[in-house]
């Protein structure tokens, strides 16, 4: 089954107040380019290096995401192009994503991840770290004048167990609801990727990342 059909089929299923990021990483540009011809134009990749290479072969219309943990040193390199970063979890490094952005004179929209999962090897953070970085960036407002924190992004367990996923789920929809009461910023949760994006639109999700049911199973080397 080719690319293109696969993202027909895929959008087909989508209702329309919910984004597709197609996740390329580890997915060569001519394989990047099928999907641009059917009409993607939304990237996910997780390593700053790559993204960067091929954003510097693609068509300048491309929204590149950032779906991978982010290194504060890193973000130099992605802050001329990049649309939006899915897993910050730190205000230190919403202050880096404000200063590189403040470089090139653009304004980065970011999401906060939120640690939903039972597994430790998962990033994000949990509801009181959340809070008090909103705080921070409320408080330091005149400062981070090149970044906007439009929603929230988190992770399930990776696992077969559909109602622990959907627990999860609901879970990060409830603080985003209650957040959403006092900011009418946060607009996207981004929740769901290939196994479970149809359970996490049921839950409320507004962007799914959606890489193997679009490009196959990924080349890791």
């Amino acid at each position: 089954m080719s690319i293109a059909k696969n993202l027909t089929e895929i959008k087909s299923q989508l209702p329309a107040h919910v984004t597709l990021v197609a996740v390329s990483k580890t997915k060569p540009v001519s394989d990047l380019m099928e999907a641009y011809n059917a009409g993607q134009r939304i990237f996910g990749e997780n390593k700053i290096q790559e993204m960067t290479e091929k954003w510097e072969q693609m068509p300048k219309d491309i929204e590149w995401h950032m779906i991978g943990h982010v290194q504060t040193n890193k973000v130099k390199f992605m802050a001329e192009y990049v649309s939006l970063v899915h897993g910050v979890d730190s205000f230190k490094l919403l202050e880096e994503i404000n200063k590189q952005a403040k470089k090139h004179n653009r304004i980065i929209d970011c999401l906060l991840q939120i640690h939903i999962a039972e597994e430790e090897t998962k990033f994000g953070l949990n509801e009181e770290e959340l809070n008090e970085i909103l705080k921070q960036v409320q408080n330091d407002n005149s400062k981070l004048e090149n970044i906007r924190i439009i929603g929230l992004m988190g992770m399930a367990t990776f696992t077969e167990n559909t109602a622990q996923i959907e627990k999860e789920f609901k879970h990060l929809k409830a603080i985003f609801d209650k957040l959403q009461t006092s900011n009418s910023q946060l607009q996207t949760l981004s929740m769901g990727m290939s196994g479970d994006y149809q359970l996490a639109i049921s839950c409320g999700s507004t962007m799914v990342r959606i890489g193997s049911s679009i490009f196959g199973n990924r080349n890791y080397q």
